[in-house]
């Protein structure tokens, strides 16, 4: 899962791992250096590896830890990577023979509701949604509404690991964990991984990056305050307070107010805590979260788009994984590479996760270069074939594929991606597999390979045709290869294919 993820990141960044100068890597339940291990996967150039763990917010402690060594400039290029594989069924201790890390927090939960048979966690959160509606009136439906939306929102989002509608009354009805929560509104357990290729303003101009740059325009992180425990309320024990700390401290430093935001990733492994984190985030007035649910201004066509990925309820929450997942989800919706669940005129995207112990960890994101007439990231493909010259070249490769698929495959032994751009900055992705079977030609699919050729169209064209040197081409930067080299020497072979074109 790791591999995968950074290898997407660095695909989409346009960098190679050898670029790559330390590496932040986050995980909760497993062995010491297990970052080292799955950094392993990409290479071994000795660079540093950090492991981090912050519970829940460990994938965005990895995000702020490299952000802050490129500002401290000790690197150009960092990656931060978190993944988590967990254990069946509800978040448990591991250790009994030490002090608990929770235990203030469980203690002013002892101290308010009780404690009973139901999970720590949804006790938690569920009591801090009690108290709310203790507090301010706010009624069970008001969580399920949020659940609601938040399973609606993940129908249109592949990553998500669940990708089901429910009805509110579905919600409200499904099994009861610990009231006011169902199940329908707790996050699931997760396998997962995410990724992120950080860099310095010099290395984004000197490399060309500026196209897809999202810059991180203020990141805080803040811990458990006097006032998270001596107050006896479960709604600062579950982060209220450190979360109100750092949302503060971003947008002050980003010179930014919450009318400026349009669309929001935060942490709702639970609804309640979504509710509670709208008021601590400064997105309405405490006490008010309830309006902002019933007048849909945390949804499409609101003041907000909130959680449009689906968020933990759907998405899943690995927790190592999870920072990451929303800095992606963010860093699409800014470029507008969404699709159906794009954000209309996203500018700016504000990040909330936190883990229980404690970290709260708020980002405010947008576009690194704004000026840039289009976001051309390397992930995004065109929808149709006839405006690219190369369609051609490809057709034929496909017609010797049909022809004699097994012997290409036998000699080929490979999965070529190539990423073709037009004159007007547009992608195409074609995917060559002669690897598999008698081999493939497809386009516009998941731009995944052994190798990936980036070039432009003409360049394309020329390469194909014999009229381009591919060890000229390489060296004057026209054509960029990821990946397995020795697949991309045979290039040739696909040269001579087209070369019996009638171009």
């Amino acid at each position: 899962m790791a591999k995968e993820a950074a290898t997407k990141a660095m695909q989409d960044a346009g960098v190679s791992f050898e670029q790559i100068e330390q590496a932040c890597v986050g995980y909760v339940y497993g062995d010491s250096t297990c970052g080292q291990r799955a950094v392993y996967e990409l290479g071994l150039t000795g660079i540093p590896v950090f492991n981090v763990n912050n519970n829940c917010a460990t994938g965005s402690t990895a995000l702020i830890m490299g952000k802050q060594f490129i500002e401290g400039g000790l690197a150009n290029c960092v990656l931060a990577l978190g993944f988590e594989k967990m254990s069946r069924g509800s978040l448990k201790t591991t250790f009994q023979d030490r002090t608990n890390p929770m235990d203030k927090h469980v203690m002013v939960i002892a101290n308010t509701f009780g404690i009973e048979k139901a999970p720590m966690a949804a006790q938690m959160f569920g009591n801090a949604g009690r108290e709310h509606m203790e507090k301010y009136g706010t009624k069970p439906i008001h969580f399920a509404k949020i659940a609601h939306k938040n399973h609606k929102h993940s129908t249109n989002n592949p990553y998500s690991q669940f990708q089901d509608e429910y009805t509110l009354e579905q919600i409200m009805n499904s099994p009861k964990i610990h009231d006011p929560l169902t199940k329908l509104q707790c996050c699931p357990t997760s396998d997962g991984s995410g990724a992120a290729i950080l860099a310095s303003e010099e290395f984004v101009r000197r490399h060309g990056l500026e196209n897809q740059a999202i810059e991180i325009v203020a990141m805080e992180m803040a811990t458990d305050l006097p006032s998270s425990f001596k107050d006896d309320s479960c709604i600062k024990a579950v982060g209220y307070d450190m979360t109100a700390k750092a949302a503060d401290r971003a947008f002050k430093n980003a010179g930014l107010s919450r009318d400026d935001v349009n669309v929001v990733e935060l942490h709702d492994c639970f609804s309640c805590n979504e509710l509670i984190t709208y008021e601590a985030l400064g997105l309405c007035p405490p006490g008010k979260a309830s309006e902002l649910v019933d007048s849909g201004n945390n949804t499409y066509g609101g003041k907000y788009v909130i959680n449009p990925s689906g968020g933990l309820i759907s998405k899943g929450h690995p927790l190592g994984a999870t920072g990451l997942a929303q800095c992606a989800e963010l860093c699409w919706q800014l470029r507008g590479m969404a699709d159906k669940r794009q954000v209309s005129n996203a500018k700016v995207a504000l990040q909330h996760n936190i883990g229980l112990g404690g970290a709260a960890v708020v980002a405010l994101y947008k576009k690194g270069f704004p000026n840039q007439s289009r976001i051309q990231a390397f992930a995004t493909s065109a929808s149709t074939e006839d405006k690219f010259q190369s369609a051609a070249i490809f057709k034929e490769i496909k017609s010797n594929l049909d022809k004699d698929g097994a012997a290409w495959v036998k000699k080929m032994k490979g999965v070529f991606c190539f990423k073709v751009k037009a004159n007007d900055g547009t992608e195409g992705v074609w995917v060559v597999d002669a690897k598999n079977g008698s081999g493939s030609v497809k386009f516009g699919v998941e731009p995944k390979g052994d190798v990936t050729i980036n070039m432009k169209d003409d360049d394309m064209l020329n390469l194909m045709l014999g009229k381009l040197n591919p060890q000229q081409a390489f060296f004057q930067g026209k054509l960029k290869i990821q990946g397995n080299m020795g697949l991309a020497m045979k290039l040739r072979e696909f040269q001579s294919a087209a070369g019996k074109s009638k171009l």
